[in-house]
């Protein structure tokens, strides 16, 4: 349960000066939470009742009213929603792939999975020779090798690294702009190696983009295991042929929301602590490292002070954000909206997963200096490990357009 736990410290940053009156208070809010297991509780109910959640979809708005239903019954000061119009792309039933090499007597499965926003294929799919890349550098290098082949995006993220993010960042660029890039140089689609160190037979969506200046083929992640295999197949042969049929589709936008809770301040009602989750998640599992735990992070924060009867000088903030995954438009339509009278003082964004916390990114040199010296509010459970440097999507855009300080 003190996965969820950290959050909950947020009213403390605008209350502390002299750390000594806040201990015992810190080891309250960790106790009380972990004997209420609340935050377990909640995403179970909407992992479960609610299930995944992409953007435009039946469940993304079952999992609005589910969220303002859940703020309300909380007894949060104030709940409402703020509208945002967010793209709506569907799957269809049909992620279908083989490998046709000259070696082999018949046709060998693979799996794959359409990349969020790809078009879909006619319905005999494309078949085409692969040609294996492991940057875009490399596709550029081959000229005009190429035209009509299927473009497979092979580097895999670096093991290496022990923070995987860092892995993530240095091969997710094939995922994003792998069809643009296979496009370019005359191909008929791309294939990318899906986002994950693990070797398994999962392939992993995410989302990717289109150009509107060369022309759109479709996107697919292929599993780790099957890339391995395709990879090996291009080795020992001249020619290998690939077959992949997608039944994706974009539909017209759809109109949803963020979801929003606060607790207010006693003394600084107009000065606001934001902190907040995505809503949406991608529709391959139930959404509850991403970002599921963050939401009910969020609202945690609030329950325990309403719980504990802890009052903030300042108000309290709960941001349930609408389509981080393909489009971030929650996060853009909060910090485009006006807000006379307010002003936000820092916004922190849990999108790391429901893990043991270790401390906060702080993307704020400021910012940074006043936390750090807080660390020790959080060393009960171990969580006093703060560095300069992070944030979050969703609030990326209130950083960059209001000053708002950013951690993660």
């Amino acid at each position: 349960m003190k996965k969820f736990l950290f959050l909950a410290f947020i009213p403390l940053f605008a209350l502390a000066q002299n750390l000594q009156p806040y201990d015992s208070i810190a080891v309250g809010i960790f106790k009380r939470a972990l004997s209420d297991n609340k935050a377990y509780e909640m995403l179970y109910e909407l992992t479960t009742t609610v299930g995944h959640r992409l953007s435009g979809s039946p469940q993304a708005a079952q999992a609005v009213e589910w969220s303002k239903r859940t703020m309300e019954r909380l007894g949060f000061d104030r709940v409402w929603l703020e509208p945002v119009t967010v793209p709506h792309w569907v799957r269809g039933s049909v992620e279908h792939g083989t490998i046709l090499a000259r070696g082999s007597r018949k046709a060998i499965p693979i799996r794959i999975t359409a990349l969020g926003g790809s078009i879909g294929t006619p319905g005999e799919g494309i078949t085409a020779e692969a040609i294996e890349v492991k940057s875009f550098e490399e596709l550029q290098a081959l000229g005009d090798t190429a035209k009509g082949k299927i473009v497979f995006f092979n580097r895999p993220m670096d093991r290496t690294q022990f923070d995987t993010f860092t892995a993530y960042g240095g091969a997710v660029n094939q995922r994003g702009r792998g069809a643009i890039e296979a496009a370019r140089a005359g191909g008929v689609a791309a294939l990318v190696r899906s986002m994950t160190t693990r070797h398994d037979d999962f392939p992993h969506t995410g989302g990717m983009g289109y150009d509107e200046t060369v022309a759109k083929v479709p996107g697919a992640a292929i599993s780790t295991n099957d890339a391995e295999v395709l990879s090996n197949l291009l080795k020992k042969e001249k020619s290998v042929r690939v077959t992949i049929k997608l039944s994706a589709q974009t539909m017209p936008d759809a109109e949803s929301f963020n979801v929003v809770g606060e607790i207010r301040g006693t003394e600084k009602p107009d000065e606001v602590i934001l902190v907040g989750g995505h809503l949406d998640s991608w529709d391959k599992g139930q959404g509850a490292h991403d970002d599921g735990a963050g939401c009910v992070q969020s609202i945690e924060v609030i329950r325990l002070l309403k719980t504990l009867g802890l009052k903030p000088k300042r108000t309290i903030r709960a941001v349930m954000f609408m389509n981080e995954e393909n489009g971030l438009r929650g996060g853009r339509a909060y910090a485009e909206k006006e807000r006379p009278g307010e002003r936000h003082i820092a916004a922190i964004e849990s999108d790391a997963g429901g893990f043991n916390p270790r401390g906060f990114g702080v993307g704020d040199s400021t910012a940074y200096a006043k936390l750090v010296k807080w660390a020790s509010l959080f060393a009960p459970i171990g969580a006093d490990r703060i560095e300069l440097g992070g944030g979050g999507a969703d609030i990326g855009p209130l950083h960059r357009t209001r000053g708002v300080p950013p951690s993660g």
